[in-house]
């Protein structure tokens, strides 16, 4: 391959690379969601580095480990995308194989000798400390708040609960609710008895 090892390629470069039909790369990314080429303004696919060496771990799999479509994709869902791309053919080490940087000769020269440290002139006397900083006497302030109250405040009688407007109508209540009454009462006994 004759392109950077960072470029895009077809799917006829990837399939070429893979030795691996068209058709085929076409259904594994119907397959495997995980497989995205950017496709240009008429459908046509570019395959980034990254897709391409998941190609090799997804061919890797199902070609050479015998594993099912169901399999690999498990396999996906569980140890990651990264994974899978480093079983497989990879094309950044294919494209480094086939294209070695040039080596270039650097004449060494003798590195300079280090200066020497400039002298640190020593100080004449260290700074004495004589008194811890909270030994110093705190600076006096005051609280303006109110004085709490002596004694309590003069407050209305309050009712609880409700006067009844018609001492009539308790007395028909109490006709039904006399029964309920004895009962309850039983039941205490029972329970205490």
């Amino acid at each position: 391959m004759a392109k950077a090892k960072d470029a895009f390629r077809t799917i006829s470069e990837v399939a070429e690379w893979l030795d691996t039909p068209t058709h085929v790369l076409r259904f594994w990314e119907s397959k495997f969601s995980q497989i995205k080429p950017v496709k240009g303004a008429g459908g046509r696919r570019y395959y980034r580095p990254a897709d391409m060496d998941l190609l090799g771990g997804i061919k890797q799999l199902l070609h050479e480990d015998g594993l099912t479509i169901k399999g690999t994709q498990k396999l996906l869902r569980e140890k990651g995308v990264k994974y899978v791309a480093t079983l497989g053919a990879s094309v950044t080490e294919a494209v480094a194989a086939a294209d070695p940087a040039p080596v270039t000769h650097i004449e060494q020269t003798p590195a300079p000798a280090p200066a020497a440290p400039a002298p640190v002139a020593a100080p004449d006397t260290a700074p004495a400390q004589n008194a811890l900083p909270f030994a110093t006497p705190a600076p006096a302030f005051t609280i303006d708040l109110p004085l709490p109250p002596t004694a309590l405040p003069a407050a209305k009688p309050r009712l609880i609960g409700r006067a009844p407007a018609d001492p009539s109508g308790l007395r028909a209540r109490a006709a039904r609710i006399a029964p309920l009454l004895a009962r309850l009462e039983e039941v205490r006994a029972r329970m205490h008895g």
